[in-house]
């Protein structure tokens, strides 16, 4: 075993290594037999949105496909309601996944959307009961119809005991303008759950990323949470985080970085490792292989050639356990 894959597994614990051989993998074995991974080798599949290729993102019909289809995690991505409830949802508004246009047509706000006057209706603009009231598969396909908006209480009901939460805390600054401290909240969720301390890895391994290395910063320091925090990087971020000095900046507050795929060469995983930080790329998906010929070689790619640690996928199924051959 390496130095890096040591630092990585001892950073993680159970919440990565540990979990094939003695979370996740015994549930899995067939005839009662218990099921045995080299937890040194072991890639984690995050299911991006749920399975999201097959079911409307963010709803337990995803989350649900997302498990039988062997999700080492499912993400749920945070959004606030205006009574302060987290709710799963990857957007700040409601208006591309559900029907809010039909079932509360006035209640919108003016924004910009490419510097274009929009219509917007906002998560935080509606009670958790309102938000209850829409339908959040039918824009996905007829057949879920009917779909609601989970909150962030219902995802860990379905998911606990049979996968990790990979949440993430969305737009906290935006958030925060209205009175909302996400962390606490997200914290407090999980405490209310006993799923805010590192014992509680063995059953449901929780790891929390951001965009906003300020949210992570006050998760580590203000809020002092034991859990494993991963920063996420666009090409926005690129010039700042994926450079010798970020990776080291990013280690005073994070675990791992969660870079956008196409961001990532195995010089800058080999770092990253070198810190004891894990790579975990983001997205996968069957609709946009790039210049592989399938989304499985692809991930194969990055998680054998590159070594990545884990990835997120809306395919789930189609995640390599092993390398792909070409």
């Amino acid at each position: 075993m390496t130095p890096a894959r040591r630092n990585f597994l001892k950073l993680f614990g159970s919440s990565i290594g540990i979990i094939a051989a003695e979370t996740f993998a015994p549930a899995r074995a067939q005839g009662g037999a218990k099921a045995s991974v080299p937890t040194t080798s072991r890639k984690l599949l995050i299911a991006h949105r749920g399975a999201s290729a097959y079911a409307p993102e963010h709803t337990l019909e995803s989350y649900q496909l997302a498990l039988k289809q062997d999700a080492d995690f499912v993400e749920p991505d945070l959004q606030i309601t205006r009574d302060g409830v987290l709710v799963c949802l990857h957007d700040l508004t409601l208006d591309r996944t559900t029907n809010v246009k039909e079932v509360f047509p006035r209640d919108f706000r003016e924004g910009l959307v490419d510097g274009t006057p929009t219509r917007l209706w906002y998560v935080t603009d509606f009670t958790l009961r309102q938000i209850k009231q829409l339908d959040a598969g039918s824009w996905f396909n007829v057949k879920f119809k009917g779909a609601r908006v989970p909150t962030f209480q219902e995802a860990i009901d379905l998911v606990r005991g049979k996968a990790g939460l990979y949440p993430e805390t969305k737009a906290p600054e935006v958030y925060s303008q209205h009175g909302f401290d996400m962390e606490r909240l997200v914290l407090n969720v999980l405490k209310k759950n006993r799923l805010d301390q590192r014992s509680a890895a063995r059953h449901t391994p929780v790891i929390i990323q951001s965009f906003s290395p300020k949210s992570l910063r006050k998760l580590s320091g203000t809020l002092k949470t034991k859990l494993p925090l991963v920063l996420l990087i666009g090409e926005e971020g690129r010039a700042r985080w994926l450079t010798a000095a970020g990776l080291a900046e990013a280690k005073q507050f994070a675990s791992g970085i969660g870079p956008a795929k196409a961001l990532l060469n195995k010089s800058l995983v080999m770092q990253a490792h070198a810190l004891g930080l894990s790579v975990t790329p983001y997205t996968f998906r069957s609709s946009n292989p790039g210049r592989f010929k399938t989304v499985r070689e692809e991930m194969s790619y990055y998680l054998h050639t590159l070594d990545v640690d884990a990835l997120f996928t809306d395919n789930p199924d189609l995640f390599p356990r092993a390398p792909v051959k070409e």
